[in-house]
């Protein structure tokens, strides 16, 4: 079989496995947010923490809620890493810096979960499963309540309540998140991943050489990493490791598990805003940029565009043996499309052209299909910004799911879609006029540019993945990274949940002759082309000093 026929026998795959569960997954979401009971376990965990799940929250008061979880655990997990070396199973290692430990806590509890050290000879076993693998779970968990929020504000009219965020975190981590890591652990232990607490191993390699092999619990970690599109390895070769990625089974598997809730959340949309067409027109928007992107790199690194390359017969420098060209880019779109920065191949190595087409996926906004429920609030957003666009050019009020897109409406929406981008470039100017931003670069040129690029990028947009060559382990980077991804994360949640609330208070607007009719595929392209023109106007300079210039040039 030849390799191109395989790696489409693999997408034609996924994107089958995905259809299959999209209806069922997405029902199931629906109905647990819907849901009036709590489960046993639920009720116990409301009474440790002081919960009423039953109270109706505002958007302040769901916000507070949002930032007060959130800040406990940046302390919680600052301080554990601190003192790791005094914990249980801690096997020797020593506590983290201060400026890499308030990196790494801003990172997994902002769900970005980028990572400046390598887990393997950092990072104890307490410190892996009970603080990193814990904040995979509820920083993914914050994520699908904001964007349920959000959805209640569309199908909900004369109230500003937006449900609770407490039961919405709590059942998105007990009834959806640990189910199906359960299901997707016990798969990947079957299929060669490891898991266990064991103490390190050391080795003479067959060289003569001496090395330490870490054991640990990767299985679990590995996926909900995945499912919850955190992305944070337990190794620092992430999925390229063979613990965490053994076989070609597993690594489409893995791609599955980042799409896949991502993917369904659109009909859990759809089903409790009462119109599952309109959860196909989303998905559709997703879809077709995420299938785009896919082609475009695997035919770019297929091409090997590059003098070296083109010597080479091929360019597989960085990219697993075991997976190929097709698989490695299927794997790289999925993940910086889906704020899950999980690698199976350094990006570095792509070609200039291909990184930029990664690069573009997290410039998106990661909305195609993005993370765990910040794809989905992300993408509604930009469908207000289109069906205001589509008003402007009838001259007809904009209405979208029989709710006004006033004034207040446009400017929390513009507000959403101008923060990602003020961090990606203020913090990429700012570290390129420095000279810690020089130094942090392992190439020269436009390559070394998109280096600095990608990193913030990747910190502000909550993907986590890197160029491989970048050494952001600095205080200046640890510090200024941190922040893009604090900001990054909380502050778009902002605007959402006003949003959410300023639409919840509305009445309903009777749909007329003149309604722009959102649940058609002509919304849907005037989505994609909204998403793509708005992205484009914004981040064009900066792609055109990096991986444009790159590939031109190569």
């Amino acid at each position: 079989m030849s390799p191109v026929l395989a790696d489409a026998l693999q997408v034609t795959a996924l994107i089958g496995a995905l259809a299959l569960v999209h209806r069922p997954l997405g029902d199931y979401m629906a109905a647990v947010y819907s849901s009036k009971k709590h489960l046993r376990a639920e009720k116990w965990i409301y009474r440790s923490v002081g919960a009423n799940p039953d109270a109706e929250m505002r958007w302040p008061a769901y916000l507070r809620g949002v930032l007060i979880f959130s800040a406990v655990g940046v302390l919680f997990l600052y301080v554990m890493q601190r003192v790791q070396d005094k914990l249980p199973l801690s096997l020797g290692f020593k506590p983290i810096t201060p400026d890499q430990a308030f990196n790494t806590a801003t990172s997994f509890i902002s769900n970005t979960n980028w990572q400046s050290y390598s887990g393997e000879v950092a990072m104890s076993h307490v410190t892996q499963t009970a603080g990193l693998a814990v904040q995979n779970f509820v920083s993914a968990a914050v994520g699908m309540a904001v964007a349920v929020a959000l959805v209640r504000g569309f199908a909900r009219s004369r109230t500003g309540d937006l449900g609770n965020f407490w039961s919405d975190l709590v059942r998105g981590t007990v009834r959806i998140l640990i189910p199906l890591s359960v299901i997707a652990a016990i798969i990947l232990v079957a299929c060669g991943a490891i898991q266990n607490f064991g103490d390190i191993h050391h080795i003479t390699t067959l060289a003569g050489d001496k090395q330490a092999i870490s054991p640990g619990a990767v299985a679990s970690q590995e996926a909900i990493k995945d499912l919850g599109t955190n992305g944070g390895g337990f190794f620092n070769a992430n999925s390229a490791h063979p613990f965490e990625n053994p076989n070609g089974f597993t690594n489409l598997l893995e791609i599955f598990l980042l799409l896949v809730i991502p993917f369904s959340l659109p009909r859990t949309f759809g089903k409790m805003v009462g119109s599952i067409k309109q959860g196909y027109a989303i998905v559709a928007a997703m879809g077709v940029i995420w299938f785009g992107a896919v082609l475009a790199v695997t035919w770019l690194e297929y091409a090997h565009p590059g003098t070296a390359s083109q010597l080479a017969g091929g360019a597989m420098e960085g990219k697993e043996q075991r997976f190929g060209e097709g698989a490695s880019s299927l794997f790289s779109v999925s993940t910086t499309m889906t704020s899950t920065g999980s690698i199976n191949s350094f990006h570095d190595s792509f070609s200039g052209l291909s990184g930029g087409v990664l690069l573009l996926g997290m410039m998106l906004g990661e909305i195609t299909p993005g993370g765990t429920g910040s794809g989905l609030y992300g993408m509604l957003i930009m469908a207000i910004i289109a069906v205001f666009i589509a008003g402007l050019m009838v001259g007809r009020t904009p209405e979208y799911l029989g709710k006004k897109i006033g004034a207040r409406e446009i400017k929390l929406a513009a507000c959403y879609i101008l923060i990602t981008p003020a961090l990606v470039l203020i913090g990429t100017a700012v570290a390129m006029a420095l000279p810690d931003g020089k130094e942090a670069m392992t190439n020269i040129g436009a390559h070394g540019f998109s280096e600095v690029l990608y990193a913030y990028t990747s910190a502000s947009n909550n993907n986590g993945s890197a160029f491989a060559g970048f050494g952001a382990n600095t205080p200046f980077f640890n510090t200024t990274l941190g922040l893009c991804m604090v900001l990054g994360r909380f502050l778009p949640m902002v605007f959402v949940l006003a949003l959410a609330g300023s639409l919840a208070e509305q009445k309903p607007v009777p749909e007329t002759a003149g309604t722009l009719r959102t649940e058609k595929p002509l919304f849907a392209g005037l989505l994609v082309g909204t998403i793509l023109i708005i992205t484009g106007l914004t981040y064009f300079p900066a792609i055109a000093l990096g991986p444009l210039a790159e590939g031109l040039t190569s």
